[in-house]
């Protein structure tokens, strides 16, 4: 039963990252914390993502602390 799971798993990833691949996530080397976390979120949305869903993150919407420059 364990290795049935795993096998869905990693085939279930795999659809996940041609769905980010067919999006063109991968085409742009520089990449911002949008981008990559976009691109993790297809990757674990996986076959949702021919179903129609489009997730998306805002990094805005994340309650992360980043330092200020000094001055």
């Amino acid at each position: 039963m364990g290795r049935l799971i795993g096998i869905l798993l990693v085939i279930w990833l795999v659809i996940g990252g041609f769905a980010a691949f067919q999006r063109g996530y991968f085409d742009d080397a520089e990449t911002n914390c949008s981008e990559a976390s976009d691109i993790a979120l297809n990757i674990v949305a996986g076959p949702l993502n021919y179903a129609g869903v489009n997730p998306k993150v805002d990094c805005a919407d994340l309650d992360v602390d980043t330092p200020e420059p000094s001055e």
